[in-house]
């Protein structure tokens, strides 16, 4: 078995020193199946697989010598999350917290629990870990991120999970062999466009010993790209031309499907 697993890292580390996107953190060798995802009309969602080769030099024994985490952040984007009472008989909003560059898809990977690889402050000063990631919002007048247990950023996270957009993982990352790791990031049918930010961050005897970063495109192809485009090129002259062809198909369908 261990022969198995030596010949099964030396191949996968030959394999990645060939492979077209490929990032280097001194001992840390990153690859990607695939850096581009292209979307069309028929895009369901789609999975990547990350693999990874930590050097030699760091410690070899124990249940864990290393621990990986994984964090994949999509491009920044501005969110609301309301509260909702009951008033009058109705269900009104009457509180809102506004979050500012969270990231509009985040999955975080990792071979364990990020709580059991380091203690608090490095996780939190490393954003290692679904609960570590911090988000900016706007509290009155003050810019900050809160603590985990705040209803409205726990109300975020779950609409954010809810929605596929969020996705955390302790079991994500897989050792093929003591160096050599793999994860495979889901990307939903609902991905926003853009660049994507792969950071690994590796952990032994609950320190930081390594980081690399990768990229991954996500853009719409062909009729997609070109609606796309438009839309925020050109939007008065986008919605114009979407009111027109409603208004069109409405009034085909009139004179198709009328009674005389």
């Amino acid at each position: 078995m261990r022969w198995a697993q030596a010949l099964t890292g030396i191949a996968l580390a030959a394999s990645l020193l060939a492979a077209p996107r490929l990032a280097r953190a001194s001992d840390l060798v990153l690859s990607l199946s695939k850096s581009r995802i292209t979307i069309t009309s028929s895009f369901t969602g789609d999975n990547i697989v990350l693999f990874g080769v930590i050097g030699a030099g760091a410690p070899a024994d124990g249940p864990h010598p290393f621990d990986v985490v994984v964090s994949v952040r999509g491009p920044s984007q501005g969110f609301v999350t309301w509260r909702k009472e009951r008033r009058f008989g109705l269900w009104m909003n009457v509180d809102g917290r506004s979050f500012l560059a969270a990231p509009s898809y985040l999955a975080v990977l990792s071979n364990r629990d990020p709580a059991l690889m380091a203690d608090a402050d490095t996780l939190r000063q490393e954003q290692a870990g679904f609960a570590n990631n911090r988000l900016l919002q706007r509290v009155g007048s003050d810019y900050a991120d809160v603590v985990p247990e705040d209803p409205f950023r726990q109300a975020f996270l779950r609409v954010k999970q809810a929605q596929g957009l969020y996705v955390e993982r302790p079991a994500g990352v897989e050792f093929i062999a003591p160096n050599v790791f793999r994860a495979v990031v889901p990307i939903p049918g609902t991905a926003p466009i853009g660049t994507y930010d792969v950071v690994v961050k590796v952990f032994a005897d609950r320190v930081l010993v390594n980081r690399g970063a990768l990229s991954l495109d996500v853009a719409k192809v062909d009729f997609e790209q070109t609606v796309a485009t438009a839309a925020q090129n050109q939007p008065w002259l986008y919605g114009l031309i979407t009111a027109f062809g409603a208004l069109a198909v409405g009034f085909i369908a009139n004179i198709a499907f009328r009674r005389d």
